[in-house]
Parts: C-alpha cells; structure tokens; sequence
C-alpha cells in the first residue's frame, strides 16, 4: 500500500514537471491600437480625445505605444474592417452594429457616443405635413440595417404609410447631400453634418429632427473587439474613461470640439458649429442610455429580415467596464 502512495506521489511530479498542465497563457503586449471613426459631428469625441493627446497618454500604461486612426465615410466598411480584425475599436451606430454581429463579428458596445442627430430635410418648394408628406416622394438615406434606415421605415410604418409608396434610396452620406442639391431626391434623412451642410448650402431645409421621430433614440456606440475585451480588460476600462472625459469636454465646449472637428475633418467650421448647436442630440458616454432602442431595433430588424436572430442585450453590450469607471 505504502509503496502504491509513494507510486501516485511520482506520477504527480512528473505529470506536472513535464508540462502535462500548463498555467494559463498570458496575452501577448499590445503595443498598437487601431481605431476608426466617421466623418460626422456624431463621433467628435474620437477626435477630441485624439487631438488632446488622451488616446495617447491614458493607454501608454498599458504598454499602447501607437495609437492608429482611421476615417470612414459610414458604418458599413468600418464594421467590415473590424470583422477582418483591422480595427480593435470603432465608434459606429448601434443599429448597422447588429447585421455584423449577425455574421460573426466579435465585439460588444462599452459606451455610448451620442443619441438622436438626424434630420429629415426636404428640398425648397416642397411642403411637410407629415408622414403621409412623403408619399410619392424620393428619399434619400443611409443603407438598409442602419440607424437612419429603421427611423425612416419604423416612423412611417407606425403612421400608417405603406413604405412602397416612398422611394427611398441608399446613399451614403457624399452622394445623399448631393442628390438632394441636384433635385434627383426630394428629401433626405442624415445623421449630422449632413443637415447642416445641406441647410447652410440654401439646398433645403430640415423639417423633422429624429427625435421627433422617436425620442431619446439610440445611436452611436463604441464597440471593442472581443479580443480586447477578453485579453486586455484594464485596457478596456481606460478606452471607457477616455471616451467619458472626451463626452464631458464636449459638452463644456461645443465650439472648441467644433474647431477640433473642423480641423480634423477638413469641413468648413461654421458649418461644424451649426451642426453642434442646432442638432437635437446629445454626447453621451452612459451605454445603459442605448440599450433600449437598440434592442427595438434588433426586433425590427430581424422582423425586416436584416439579421437571422433577435439579439439579446448581453450578446450586444458589455456594461461592466462603465460601471467600474464610473
């Protein structure tokens, strides 16, 4: 029997001496960050914080050493850069987020950016009273599975206009403003600066903002990759802070974030201010502010067909990095 114990007691040695169990891996150091963003006043705070050196300082602790920007003109292609692991965060709309995720793509929502910001703008002549106004009449808007896409739709579902009877076509944000500038779309439903743009060219005039639509409505969040969110989570926390302060900077500062946005973008900055001061939106950092229209619009868009599930909140959001920051 002793000598049994004393045979267990050896196998053990050697099972673990010869790395029969391993310790758990450790993650290899991130020395590079990647991040995209959108030419729209929606997502400043990315550029504020870039342009205050934040993205830089808060992340070197954690061994960031480069910090790589990159700017797309809608969700679509940034979604599509982070599904093939070229960006480990994107500042993106939550509604074309879930199509992405409906495919594959690994990442969760750990802040919030802005809600509402986007404008219905009809062309001079024509008149608005209503949704029944749009029947008839050519619109152009974001892509389908989009923020603009499901207000638009939702909006003249629920009053009762049968959405065949408007033709709405997807554009990005470039070729919208000049549609409507050329008169080959009456109307068009943008996120901002598109309005501003269009208002201060004298090519239309906004007549519903979308919080009218539907107030308080989700729209842009910060995504992290799965990746991040599993091997780097102080990291994580601090991309939150850093994203907090930004928010809390623009809000004390719209004209200076104007300024930045113009500087950064390239756009006129009278433009960009009236963009900031005249939309019904809010720079918001809080995530618990989107959940509940994001999950709308997981609902309708798995009833349009957009996506082969209705997502749950937690396949969406990861809260616990906000919580412990705040």
């Amino acid at each position: 029997m002793r000598a049994l114990i004393i045979f267990v007691i050896l196998a053990f040695v050697m099972f673990f001496s010869l790395g029969c169990i391993s310790p758990e891996k450790k993650a290899p150091e991130l020395t590079t960050l990647r991040i995209g963003y959108q030419t729209t006043t929606h997502h400043v705070a990315e550029m504020v914080a870039s342009e205050h050196g934040w993205w830089a300082k808060d992340l070197l602790p954690f061994g960031v050493k480069e910090i790589k920007e990159f700017e797309y003109p809608s969700g679509a292609p940034e979604l599509k850069a982070m599904q093939s692991g070229d960006l480990d965060v994107i500042y993106v709309c939550t509604s074309p987020l879930l199509p992405s995720l409906s495919k594959g793509l690994d990442g969760k929502i750990v802040a919030a950016v802005n809600d509402n910001g986007s404008n219905l703008v009809f062309r001079p002549g024509l008149n608005y009273n209503g949704p029944w106004s749009l029947r008839g009449l050519s619109v152009a808007t974001f892509p389908p599975g989009t923020a603009q896409d499901i207000l638009l739709k939702k909006w003249l579902m629920d009053a009762g206009v049968n959405i065949s009877e408007v033709k709405i076509y997807p554009m990005g944000p470039g070729d919208a403003v000049e549609a409507i500038s050329t008169g080959k779309a009456d109307a068009v439903f943008l996120p901002h600066p598109g309005p501003a743009i269009i208002e201060m060219a004298g090519s239309g005039k906004s007549v519903l903002a979308s919080g009218e639509m539907w107030p308080r409505h989700g729209c842009c969040g910060v995504v992290v990759s799965g990746r991040l969110i599993r091997d780097y989570p102080d990291l994580v926390a601090q991309i939150v802070k850093t994203q907090i302060n930004a928010t809390d900077y623009i809000n004390a500062n719209p004209e200076v974030a104007a300024r930045i946005y113009s500087n950064r973008t390239g756009q006129d900055a009278k433009m960009a201010e009236y963009s900031i001061k005249s939309w019904d939106g809010r720079y918001i950092s809080d995530p618990y502010l989107l959940i509940n229209s994001t999950m709308e619009y997981a609902k309708f868009q798995f009833k349009m067909n957009y996506t082969q599930k209705e997502f749950t909140k937690e396949e969406i959001f990861d809260t616990r990095f906000y919580d412990e920051v705040k």
